[in-house]
């Protein structure tokens, strides 16, 4: 009967306290569910990966509206892209928070949001297009960038001559500090009288009044270990890293017996790249079986001569590569300075430390037949120097003599030597005699 009346007790605990914990969150849902996503660092394939997540959670949940909080520098353009496509899609209406700053790829999602809200000290702008070098972009790639640009401000209202100003430093805005050749950041207080701000506000909490939400299920969707990982090994300035890493400890690899160390850091290397893409949602299964395929190919090659299978393997790994990259310009340069880096180093190997590579021990035969090992291929006659004899045939200057009672085959120094002549040995070389006229 005690185990019984605990066992009531215990339940009735239960749900009582299920109550207490569920009825707050019941009447945080009636103001409606709001969705807080932080946008920061370097704008990258993962960033879109999280962004993502994000939005498909906030439309399975059926919220309001999703407030991106965004402070980025900018970063890849072909990421940023693909995220503003995505905010374009969704159902949910977005809002961006700038806390901090919006800088080229960062001012692009910003102008992408229903709406813009900024803090205080808050810029936005400076989106011009610059390549992995650090240096402006090409005239098409500006154009292209400068149209996405000005489309981004129109589809929400916004005069398109201060976006393209962000992303076009010859356009002239003095009364916005940015005459020509130089781009346009707008401050807090710029953005809102243009109308590219709706407002500056100083904290979150005032946000949510303005935005009249503040009754509402604030959930935070925060980036997972996995996500950030994989931002890491999707940056612009990480990627040719790895391919580095990774090509330099396969050249290492083939100087050391076994497989030891450089292997491992390069095959990591390539794993992690590979790791980063598939997080991002940039790579699949069927890409991973590519590369895989081509380690195997190159391993077959080995055993099986002619070079062909090797070559096959080569090309798999650059194609699984290419095809889980999302920028193939910026794969191709990466790929460019690992392959330049990987060729130096075989150089210093071979040219300053004088190391041959282990392969070549497998298939090259090192061990000579030398003299100095006990090997003798003729036998040679150094007993019959400064012996005489004489000629049993005219000397051409080859021929046969008698020496020492043994008929044997003589070459004179050059000159005709006649039959039954008189001669001295020289030279002894092996099979070879030399002969001289007395």
């Amino acid at each position: 009967m005690r185990i019984w009346r605990s066992v009531i007790i215990g339940f009735l605990f239960l749900l009582v306290t299920s109550l207490l914990i569920i009825q707050p969150n019941q009447a945080k849902a009636e103001g409606g569910i709001v969705y807080l996503v932080p946008i920061e660092n370097t704008v990258e394939d993962g960033l879109y990966a999280f962004i993502d997540r994000a939005l498909t959670t906030a439309e399975e949940n059926g919220a309001e509206v999703v407030i991106f909080e965004v402070d980025t520098p900018g970063g890849a353009v072909n990421s940023a892209t693909k995220i503003a496509k995505r905010m374009q899609n969704t159902s949910v209406a977005t809002v961006a928070y700038v806390n901090n700053r919006a800088l080229s790829a960062g001012a692009y999602i910003s102008l992408n949001t229903d709406k813009i809200y900024m803090a205080p000290n808050a810029t936005m702008g400076s989106a011009a297009v610059i390549d992995t070098a650090g240096n402006a972009a090409g005239l098409k790639a500006q154009s292209a960038w400068s149209a996405a640009m000005k489309t981004a401000a129109e589809q929400n209202g916004r005069d398109p001559i201060y976006a393209q100003a962000m992303a076009d430093a010859d356009i002239n805005l003095p009364e916005y500090d940015a005459g020509k050749g130089k781009l346009l950041t707008f401050t807090a207080e710029q953005a809102r009288k243009a109308g590219y701000s709706e407002g500056t506000v100083r904290t979150q909490s005032e946000l949510y009044s303005i935005l009249g939400v503040e009754d509402a299920d604030i959930r935070s969707i925060d980036e997972s270990i996995a996500e950030k990982i994989a931002r890491f090994l999707t940056n612009p300035f990480v990627i040719p890293v790895l391919l580095i890493i990774a090509g330099v400890g396969i050249v290492m690899e083939l100087f050391t017996p076994g497989f030891g160390f450089p292997g491992t850091a390069g095959l990591i290397a390539l794993l992690l790249y590979f790791y980063g893409h598939f997080v991002a949602g940039l790579a699949g299964y069927e890409v991973l079986v590519l590369f895989i395929l081509g380690v195997l190919l190159c391993i077959l090659e080995l055993f099986i001569p002619g070079g062909i299978v090797g070559a096959l393997g080569m090309a798999a790994i650059i194609v699984s590569l290419f095809v889980a990259s999302n920028n193939p310009v910026q794969l191709g340069i990466s790929l460019l300075a690992a392959i330049v880096v990987s060729v130096l180093v075989f150089i210093l190997l071979v040219k300053v430390f004088g190391k041959e590579m282990k392969f070549f021990r497998k298939i090259v035969l090192k061990d000579s037949t030398s003299t100095e090992q006990g090997y003798v291929s003729n036998v040679s006659r150094l007993e019959l120097v400064g012996m005489e004899g004489i000629t049993l045939v005219d000397l051409r200057p080859s021929g046969t003599a008698e020496i020492n009672g043994e008929r044997l085959d003589v070459v004179s120094e050059g000159s005709f030597i006649s039959k039954n002549a008189k001669v001295k040995v020289v030279k002894a070389e092996g099979s070879r005699i030399v002969v001289r006229e007395i």
